[in-house]
């Protein structure tokens, strides 16, 4: 248990020591002889930038690089490449587009990152029952220009072109999750490498039911677990019809609280909105710069509708009415793709937009989620807060159900204010616990949120973790360090 226990520190070191050297060399040339012998010798790296580049995420936590990389290509080389290294006692580290946020692939003990990203193919479409089975390289965007001409998508939406396995590993939601739900309502059977290098599947092979009452609930563990009890090979996935309509709408306020009760009343409505986003003054002004739009800075709601044309025309009034009675104006709608894409575009590059605010700072992202009820007062506090801080910062979320994202601006090479960062994450994790929420809606705990987890779901459900996780990696090889 001694690796497994082993802490961490938080990581946002100043960034002249963000990439560390590693610890190369703690695998043998025969150990890494032998990884060839699995994939083929094009197929694993020592080489000093490649292990670099998979010892980061988008995150500020220092690049902590692995000893080797490898490609598998298929399943059988993945459970191969586990049962090797689990033998030899060597650290083992999923790896999909590195796009987490949370330094969840950090190698913080050395060991072999696996990148999945080679096996990349739509295993099994079936239309009939809506389920589609995907293999880990196979990305968000690739999904649904496969699933272009069956009249079908997948729309969990993260914002950026993520692998759908890493999606499940981290629980992410995004922009639709409103109407149609989470990672976790979307994964119907997963196919994991187990540490011992056996091959799990959570529901039985093949099965795609919607529905079971047939023992614990196995895909339900490893949605979320990143990486931290097998690697997620394949995935088999709800998938959803179309929409026949989709119009889109921005409205702007005269305040957050404003604009967050709209929300609320719209949800409390039973409004069937798709997506409904905020973004507050500073992320408008970052996107009309950045995006080219000309939409009023000041708190805004970027909404979506989806269903027939005489059911959305319904859904536009009672949300316009909405919006009016708490002071909005420019209440402006989108049928039309090319303006709808243009608008959801801007959102999705909110990012870089704020990034644009000051040359030269790195960005730093944290999110809470909280019951729709707390919402006002949590971002009402939180704006407060970063004005406080003195802190460059916005905020942007998946209103609809209660989760939210700060974007923090820092100077790479200020450790007092990477200190300040630190601390205002921190004390926006505490207030959504004491409002009754999460301290991550999306994001995941990676490194950076294992304290707030064990104040989350208290000392008996850390231990019932710890438990979990020993049952399945006694010897805390994979993904060390994260979540626990």
């Amino acid at each position: 248990m001694a690796l497994l226990l082993r802490a961490a520190t938080w990581g946002l070191s100043p960034w002249r020591r963000y990439c560390s050297r590693g610890t190369q060399g703690a695998v043998s040339p025969d150990f890494v002889a032998a990884l060839r012998a699995v994939v083929g010798p094009s197929h694993v790296s020592t080489a000093h930038a490649v292990r670099e580049q998979h010892g980061k995420d988008e995150s500020l936590h220092r690049c902590q690089p692995p000893d080797a990389v490898v490609w598998p290509q298929n399943v059988d080389q993945v459970s191969r490449l586990t049962a090797l290294c689990y033998s030899h006692g060597v650290p083992i580290i999923p790896f999909g587009t590195g796009t987490g946020l949370e330094g969840g692939v950090c190698a913080v003990q050395g060991g072999v990152c696996i990148n999945l990203t080679h096996m990349d193919q739509v295993l099994a479409l079936n239309p009939e029952d809506f389920s589609v089975v995907v293999e880990p390289g196979v990305t968000r965007k690739a999904l649904n220009t496969h699933l272009r001409d069956t009249g079908l998508w997948f729309p969990v939406d993260p914002g950026a072109d993520a692998s759908l396995c890493g999606m499940v590993a981290t629980g992410a939601s995004g922009t639709n999750a409103v109407r149609y739900g989470t990672m976790r309502e979307n994964v119907l059977n997963l196919e994991v490498v187990l540490p011992s290098g056996q091959l799990l599947h959570t529901a039985g092979p093949g099965r795609h039911f919607r529905k079971s009452a047939a023992g614990y609930n196995l895909t339900g563990l490893f949605v979320g677990s990143e990486g931290t009890l097998g690697l997620i090979t394949a995935a088999t996935l709800r998938l959803h019809p179309a929409p026949e309509v989709t119009v889109a709408a921005t409205c702007a306020f005269p305040s957050v609280q404003a604009a967050v009760d709209s929300t609320v009343q719209i949800l409390q409505a039973a409004v069937p909105v798709a997506r409904i986003e905020f973004l507050d003054d500073v992320t408008m002004d970052a996107c009309n710069r950045h995006s080219k739009l000309s939409c009023m800075v000041a708190p805004t709601l970027f909404l979506e509708f989806h269903g027939s044309e005489q059911a959305l025309a319904e859904q536009l009034q009672r949300a316009e009415e909405v919006t009016q009675h708490n002071g909005g104006s420019h209440f402006a709608w989108a049928k039309e793709a090319e303006e709808r894409s243009r608008l959801w575009t801007a959102r999705h590059n909110a990012w870089y937009a704020i990034l644009a605010l000051r040359p030269g700072s790195k960005g730093y992202a944290t999110d809470v989620c909280v019951p729709i009820s707390r919402l006002p007062e949590i971002l009402v506090q939180t704006k407060e807060d970063l004005k406080t801080s003195g802190l460059t910062g916005a905020i942007a979320g998946h209103v609809g159900d209660g989760n939210f994202h700060c974007i923090l601006l820092v100077d790479p090479e200020d450790p007092e204010e990477l200190h300040r960062v630190e601390a205002f994450a921190q004390q926006l994790g505490r207030r959504a616990l004491a409002l009754q929420g999460t301290c991550t809606g999306e994001h995941g705990i990676g490194l950076g949120k294992r304290q707030l987890l064990q104040e989350e779901v208290g000392a008996v459900g850390v231990e019932t973790m710890r438990q979990l996780k020993a049952t399945l990696d006694p010897r805390g090889l994979m993904n060390p360090g994260k979540v626990l």
